[in-house]
């Protein structure tokens, strides 16, 4: 994995795991890899997979099991889908939007860009 510079890399892992979550790689309640796994597997110290492991918990996006490792929680993809969403229409919406107007764009060539592209 290729980390970007503008965000801390246990974020970008963190996001990654969030990724999978949606695609249905983990489901619900289904084990993740343990955290020496993971940071094995994107090459990264096992400290930065902790504290991305740790930050998906506080947001009870997996949870722990003793001796046993990380869970997905119940609910965890429609909570991301959630909260993406919600950022997407609150950052990238208005932007896009703006860009729009700025450059004389009708939502009838946005649409057509789309369809194109299929």
């Amino acid at each position: 994995m290729t980390f970007a510079e503008t965000k801390p890399i246990y974020r970008q892992i963190a996001e990654r795991l969030e990724d999978e979550v949606l695609a249905g790689q983990y489901a619900e309640g289904e084990r993740v890899p343990g955290v020496r796994e993971y940071a094995a597997m994107l090459q990264v110290n096992v400290n930065t997979v902790a504290r991305a492991f740790e930050t998906l918990a506080q947001e009870d996006l997996i949870h722990q099991q003793r001796g046993m490792g990380y869970f997905v929680t119940k609910g965890a993809a429609e909570a991301v889908r959630s909260r993406r969403r919600a950022k997407f229409l609150a950052e990238t919406v208005p932007a896009f939007l703006s860009d729009m107007r700025k450059y004389g764009l009708t939502p009838e060539q946005i649409f057509s860009v789309e369809t194109t592209q299929q």
